[in-house]
Formats: structure tokens, C-alpha cells, sequence
């Protein structure tokens, strides 16, 4: 794990997935900003609607529709980010489980050979032979 400016720890995936390159960040602010109450709020279309058209709805029409194609295009590319955020938390949790393993294993034959050992010389200090051959 890798400590962040506010002494926080944090997984190196999670470190790289927050250092990815502008575009994707600002999809993930749009994202963000979207799916929030003050999106809701900031569209202000009932306030346009009432005091500025007067004839709002062909033109409500489009910008909902737009703002539907472009809203679907940030979920999804949010998902694809979220996806791949836990793809690479998967592949390097597998990496370091692999190391692990492969470091037990180490540790497991060491121990197994020093134990060996010390039954040979315990074996042979006194005097008895050694039934392990």
C-alpha cells in the first residue's frame, strides 16, 4: 500500500486509477456532477419554461434529448472506468497472492529442511541412530 499527501493509505490501483489521463477524469467530474441533486437543481428548466420562453417545448424537447444522449454516454463511460479499476484490483491482488504463495512455500521448505536437521543432530548427539533417512 502507498500513503497519499493527506497520509492516507491506499491501494496502488487505486493511486493509478486517480492519476488516469484528463479525459477520463473529466467524464468522471461530469459523472459525478450528473448524478447528483445540485444537477438536478442547476437545469433550471421549470424556471426557463415559465419567465424566459413562450413557447418552451420543441426546444425543451431537444435539449432533454440531448442531454439524455450525452448524460448515457457518461454513465457508460463511468461504468467501463469502474470496470477496468476492477480488473486491475484483480490482477494485481492475484500478483501479490502468487508472490505470497510462492513466499510460503519458500518458507515452508526452509522450515521443513532446519527441521530435518535438528532432528539429525539431536539424533545423533544422543547417541541413537536416525530413523528419518
Amino acid at each position: 500500500m502507498t500513503s497519499t499527501d493527506q497520509g492516507v493509505r491506499h491501494h496502488p490501483v487505486v493511486l493509478a486509477h486517480r492519476q488516469a489521463d484528463l479525459q477520463l477524469r473529466i467524464a468522471d467530474a461530469i459523472t459525478a456532477f450528473a448524478g447528483s441533486m445540485p444537477f438536478v437543481y442547476a437545469v433550471g428548466f421549470a424556471a426557463w419554461m415559465v419567465f424566459i420562453e413562450s413557447d418552451p417545448w420543441p426546444k425543451l424537447t431537444l435539449i432533454v434529448s440531448l442531454e439524455a444522449n450525452f448524460l448515457s454516454t457518461f454513465v457508460m463511460i463511468g461504468q467501463n472506468r469502474a470496470a477496468a479499476f476492477q480488473q486491475a484490483k484483480a490482477d494485481h491482488d492475484f500478483v501479490e497472492q502468487e508472490m505470497e504463495l510462492k513466499t510460503n512455500t519458500e518458507l515452508t521448505r526452509a522450515i521443513h529442511t532446519l527441521t530435518v536437521e535438528t532432528h539429525r543432530r539431536i539424533m545423533a548427539e544422543s547417541g541413537q541412530p536416525d530413523a528419518n533417512p
